[in-house]
């Protein structure tokens, strides 16, 4: 080899060399290779499932009654009552094109009482149409004994299963719903109970019970409603239907499903921290560990970097060889790693029931049945991150290589 190409490495020769100093530690490199394999495979796998809890507790939200949008009275939220109601144009319709609208409806949602022949409980009582309710929410769903409500115009009600144990009712009992009426008095009256509806938790059993909105609106004396709710194909309209529904309501509440609910819109940005900081800690010890390996390789061939300067080999190219060691065993581990995560994630397609911890995971908006969701976007950002933490962690190793001396190498 001349002192010329030694000066200047082609690439190919430099990667050549790298690769078979890779191959030269095959224990110590294959342990860090497999380290970054499992954290990366894990990460992935951890990704999904916080994804697919973050997607399900959406779903969830928007799914129980709350719609990505809500229109209220501007007094309604400290003042849930009738006294805050409204009325909504029989013509009207959102500002939106109908295809990207999965459905939208008017309510009438107060605070109640519900008496049985055994017990009396405070509740929200909730006046819907159940036609308009179709793809709004999970009602359709739910009714597990009896039968559903057919109409707006239905007298019968539907009680949470949860509900109905505590007050020791069934389908075909009686009951009475009593509330305050558009006129501030209290107002009361029979229904019978048509069905019994099962939720993903306990707290929407426990707290609503479910009637025709005209019948509710009949037993309240008024002709209003209490809310317009507004479900989407895509969250993406949300930001420009907020401002198109502000401009057109602008004396009433205009909210998001993110302000109706701000405990689970915190959980959902907090599991975006989640991810960083699990990615951030799982990275930095392996860069921490990648920092070790290739010091020790250094270490090794101190002789082997002196000769190779004292021939004329420039310290750029020895930079550059340590740094494609670091780079091929990050670049490989990474992608397997990737490969793995996807494949675990694609076996779990089918979720995990966590039905015998149901009541522990209502609390943090999760349901019984977990499936992971994968994103194009985390996949991009855990390859691309770990291509970074390698080419950092490969500095300080670099930078001892090239700081060794033909002298120095002569005293080893």
């Amino acid at each position: 080899m001349s002192d010329k190409s030694l000066r200047v490495l082609p690439l190919q020769l430099l990667l050549q060399m790298s690769w078979r100093n890779v191959w030269r530690q095959r224990r110590r490199n294959g342990m860090i290779f497999l380290a970054i394999l499992g954290a990366v495979a894990t990460i992935v796998l951890a990704n999904a499932l916080i994804r697919g809890w973050q997607v399900d507790m959406v779903d969830a939200v928007i799914g129980n009654f709350t719609g990505h949008l809500k229109v209220q009275a501007s007094g309604y939220q400290s003042d849930p009552s009738m006294e805050e109601s409204f009325s909504v144009p029989e013509q009207w319709q959102p500002p939106l094109a109908s295809e990207r609208i999965k459905g939208w409806t008017t309510r009438v949602r107060v605070p109640g009482v519900i008496l049985s022949e055994r017990e009396t409980r405070g509740v929200e009582l909730l006046g819907i149409d159940p036609l308009r309710e179709e793809g709004m929410s999970v009602f359709s769903e739910m009714v597990i004994a009896g039968e559903s409500l057919k109409s707006a115009e239905d007298r019968r009600v539907l009680v949470g299963k949860a509900l109905a144990e505590r007050i020791e009712t069934t389908a075909g009992r009686r009951i009475v719903l009593m509330s305050r009426g558009a006129d501030g008095k209290n107002k009361e009256a029979g229904f019978r109970v048509a069905g019994v509806f099962d939720a993903e938790g306990t707290g929407l059993e426990k707290t609503f019970v479910i009637t025709g909105r005209s019948a509710l609106q009949d037993l309240l004396e008024s002709e209003q409603v209490t809310e317009i709710s507004i479900r989407l194909v895509s969250e993406v309209d949300l930001p420009g239907l907020l401002d198109s529904m502000r401009d057109e309501f602008s004396v009433m509440s205009v909210l998001s499903w993110d302000e109706l609910q701000p405990q689970a819109a915190a959980l959902f940005k907090y599991a975006d921290f989640a991810i960083l900081i699990w990615f951030a800690i799982m990275m930095t010890a392996l860069a921490f560990g990648l920092i070790n390996t290739l010091v020790m390789a250094v270490l090794e061939r101190v002789k082997e970097i002196g000769m190779l300067q004292a021939v004329g080999m420039k310290p750029a190219a020895v930079l550059s060889q340590v740094i494609l060691e670091c780079l091929m065993i990050v670049c490989v581990g990474v992608a397997l790693g990737l490969l793995i995560g996807v494949g675990l994630v694609a076996l779990l397609r089918d979720g995990i029931d966590l039905t015998q911890w149901a009541m522990g995971v209502e609390a943090f908006h999760i349901s019984s049945f977990l499936v992971p969701k994968l994103f194009v976007r985390d996949l991009v950002m855990v390859g691309s991150a770990s291509f970074f933490f390698g080419l950092v962690a490969s500095a300080y190793p670099a930078w001892r290589a090239v700081k060794i001396t033909p002298l120095e190498a002569m005293r080893k």
